[in-house]
């Protein structure tokens, strides 16, 4: 296994460094993807590997150090390094997302940014700027999950302004590797959530890795308690509403970075499971000739070579179309997404609802055409040699398993119905701080 470069204390943002460094630890990674899937382990050592290459601190905004990019090239990275191992690219999903949460959820920086006033103990330096700095990598959850009644966490006032926190919460990505955890809590259990950042080696955490899950095995998903934990002032990076009518615009932006990144992900699930599909059957180490061939189609009395198998080609050309029209639909979503990003606090509740409409287009799509993919490239790879792939067989399971547990959580028929009463009626998908 090669070790990744370590990148210089100080990088350049232009286009040629990110792309580089991203492509040399995918390679990195995808050496022993298989290996490591099987083995399940919590994901220190991919961790490493992602510090090393410098992409936790990727986000930061470019300054006259020249660290840093935009979340184009945040997507970029994701999309590839999720096509070698999606399950790294996850956790980085996350820790991207989470990284902005004192621009999205802190005190407007902007005249007549429409934020309903300055959240308690919003003070210092930036999140993604302390993230980058101390090389963390953050984990954790702002919103409640569907499953919970309330956020889960509550807060406590405490003397010198500081808060104690207290209660249980399930995260789907890197509890157990974090360096620090990024979570929404609410004073007393009820009124506006706070917006706190905690150490997990802190006293009062326990972190409880859970039970193993179907896919996406690496992502350090688990369950953390919070005892009587202290949370300082400064540590308190936002306030969001009670009320999701009085959030800004900008503010809901941040379910829709996590969405889109989270789709970045399945996106990179599908293009690398067709890679590597395509460099096995073009080194003939598969039988797709007979895999490939549709019912009622000649039993095989005539031979192709592999490359020259009208069954084989048909079946190539319609799942890499399929990834064309995912990649076309994503990079609009993220486009108009990055626009959002640089709008800011002047981000208005119509170019919001358009922004949300995209998104929710390319999850759609893409969770579909990864499934897909990811199941037809069984066929035509493993065939036979699927049932005994953990023994030695190509293992191609895993892109189907990585599939299915990143877009099983998602409801399409939801996204589809916001999406016909966008064009349909003009409707605006509401503002809302769930994921």
């Amino acid at each position: 296994m090669s070790t990744p470069r370590k990148p210089p204390a100080h990088r350049t943002a232009d286009d040629e460094i990110w792309p580089r460094v991203t492509r040399e630890l995918a390679d990195d990674l995808a050496v022993d993807a298989l290996v490591r899937d099987r083995a399940g382990k919590a994901p220190f050592d991919e961790v490493a590997r992602l510090q090393e290459a410098g992409l936790p601190a990727l986000l930061t905004a470019p300054g006259p150090d020249g660290r840093g990019a935009d979340w184009r090239a945040a997507c970029a990275v994701i999309r590839e390094i999720s096509a070698a191992d999606s399950s790294v690219g996850e956790l980085l999903a996350h820790h991207y997302a989470l990284s902005w949460s004192s621009r999205f959820f802190g005190p407007a920086r902007e005249p007549g940014g429409g934020r309903p006033g300055p959240a308690p103990g919003t003070v210092g330096t930036p999140l993604h700027v302390r993230a980058a700095e101390e090389r963390w990598l953050l984990a954790g959850g702002i919103e409640a999950s569907r499953a919970e009644s309330g956020s889960g966490l509550t807060l406590t006032p405490a003397g010198s302004g500081g808060w104690v926190l207290d209660g249980t919460r399930a995260f789907t990505s890197a509890v157990s590797v974090a360096d620090r955890l990024v979570v929404g809590a609410r004073p007393g259990g009820s009124g506006d959530l706070l917006v706190v950042l905690v150490d997990p080696a802190g006293p009062g955490v326990f972190t409880d890795s859970g039970p193993e899950r179907v896919g996406q095995r690496l992502a350090g998903a688990g369950t953390v308690t919070f005892e009587g934990v202290p949370v300082a002032p400064e540590d308190v990076l936002g306030a969001l509403p009670h009320d999701e009518h009085a959030a800004a615009p900008f503010t809901t932006l941040a379910p829709l970075a996590l969405r889109l990144l989270l789709t970045e992900v399945g996106l990179g699930i599908a293009e690398g499971a067709l890679a590597e599909a395509r460099d096995i059957s073009r080194a003939g180490h598969a039988g797709p000739a007979r895999a490939a061939r549709p019912a009622g189609a000649p039993d095989g009395s005539v031979q192709f070579a592999t490359g020259d198998d009208p069954y084989l080609l048909l079946a190539y050309g319609e799942l890499a179309t399929t990834a064309h029209a995912a990649a076309a639909v994503v990079e609009r979503a993220t486009d108009a997404l990055h626009h959002g990003l640089l709008t800011s606090w002047r981000l208005g509740a119509e170019e919001r609802a358009d922004i949300a409409v995209l998104v929710a287009a390319a999850e759609t799509v893409t969770g579909h055409a990864a499934v897909q993919i990811t199941t037809r490239v069984l066929e035509l790879v493993d065939g036979e040699a699927g049932a005994d792939a953990r023994d030695g067989g190509p293992g191609f399971d895993r892109f189907w398993r990585n599939a299915r547990a990143l877009t099983a959580p998602t409801q399409p028929a939801h996204r589809l119905r916001d999406i016909g009463d966008h064009y349909l009626n003009g409707t605006h998908a509401r503002l809302t701080l769930q994921a």
